[in-house]
């Protein structure tokens, strides 16, 4: 019997806690603003389908948003971040063996649709801006020269270029987990002449964000 009793205190607090939880993270209808730090998982892919073999890097992000609501259940995420992504490489030019690395740091502005079903649970999508701030390319070479890193050069990169993002947010009152995924809409090559590499980025993406809003 007691074991009974035991058990259904046990059930009824964690009935209790989830239902106070979900008052304290229902602040669908309330502006919130706040700040997300994490990191970028990005890659690229050539946009003609040429071989061009890279593998993925890490990329820091940070940077601030805003929810605003248009009811409970829909509303509109506008967000500012400094976000790096890029690509790494590996491999053989004029029988030499290379590393490369490129770090590109952009700043990206979403400006997302908020799907509110729940209050713990937000999902997004929407169009980004991105910003190409500066490139830094790494070539590591024991008998590297200017012909080879010149394969991986682009005189003519697009600095500002449209992507597509999506994802999900996860709201612990205070605190947002987040998950992201997207991609380059239009190619590096800004006027199209300058053929390597041509290629958009891909990225995923994970933050932890504080918001701030009215009780």
């Amino acid at each position: 019997m007691k074991k009974i009793f035991l058990m259904i205190v046990a059930i009824s607090a964690m009935v209790y806690i989830c239902r106070a939880q979900e008052y304290l993270n229902d602040s669908r209808d309330k502006v919130q603003f706040g700040f997300k730090i994490g990191v970028n998982y990005s890659n690229v892919y050539d946009t003609k389908g040429e071989a061009f073999n890279t593998q993925p890097k890490f990329g820091f992000v940070t940077g601030t948003f805003v929810a605003i609501p248009i009811g409970k259940y829909l509303g509109l995420q506008p967000e500012v971040l400094f976000s790096q992504k890029g690509f790494h490489a590996t491999g053989i030019i004029l029988g030499s063996t290379y590393d490369f690395t490129r770090t590109t740091s952009y700043i990206d502005v979403p400006l997302l649709i908020s799907l509110k079903p729940v209050g713990i649970l937000t999902l997004v999508a929407g169009p980004q801006y991105s910003y190409l701030l500066k490139q830094k390319d790494v070539f590591a070479n024991a008998g590297s020269s200017i012909e080879q890193e010149e394969e991986f050069e682009n005189d003519n990169i697009r600095k500002n270029t449209l992507c597509f993002l999506g994802g999900v947010d996860i709201n612990l009152y205070r605190v947002v987990l987040s998950g992201r995924v997207g991609w380059d809409l239009l190619n590096n090559n800004g006027n199209g002449t300058s053929s390597t590499p041509r290629y958009k980025n891909v990225w995923y993406q994970v933050t932890l964000g504080f918001r701030i809003f009215n009780n």
